[in-house]
């Protein structure tokens, strides 16, 4: 298994159709107003650093990074292909999405997932990463639906 983790192409419809399905699978797990997931427009935005990931070819993952304030930037839009879960790709994102951070002289990394049974895995995946519970951060305000993680990057 050779996966490939890429700057994102915005105009490619396969990541149009990813986003799409990363979409749809959130739209069930809560209210509208606690669904923070991008679309593509907001990914567009300025700042926002996005990456693929590409397992033999296919896309099965994607992560982002959006700026809050300087130092300080959100994770965005971390996906899996559920066909493709299980394989250490979520791991890989994140990972990658980190070491750009760290580069760049990001201090702190936050996050906003859902607080249901569905996201649990998720949660998982950050902690297991160093992630620690937080409070709201940016806009965000506390919503039973959210759980809120963040990550303090080691200073070189």
């Amino acid at each position: 298994m050779t996966v490939t983790i890429r700057r994102a192409d915005l105009d490619s419809a396969d990541l149009r159709a990813f986003l799409q399905a990363h979409l749809d699978d959130m739209e069930p797990t809560a209210p509208p107003e606690s669904r923070h997931a991008l679309d593509l427009s907001g990914l567009r935005r300025p700042g926002v650093r996005v990456w693929t990931a590409h397992l033999d070819g296919t896309l099965v993952g994607t992560v982002a990074l959006a700026p809050l304030e300087p130092g300080h930037e959100e994770l965005k839009s971390m996906r899996t292909d559920p066909a493709s879960r299980g394989r250490g790709i979520a791991s890989a994102l994140l990972r990658h999405a980190v070491a750009d951070a760290s580069e760049r002289d990001i201090r702190r990394i936050s996050l906003e997932t859902g607080s249901m049974e569905f996201f649990a895995p998720a949660r998982a995946l950050y902690a297991k990463h160093g992630f620690v519970p937080c409070a709201p951060f940016g806009a965000y305000t506390d919503d039973p639906s959210s759980a809120f993680l963040a990550c303090d990057l080691p200073v070189p």
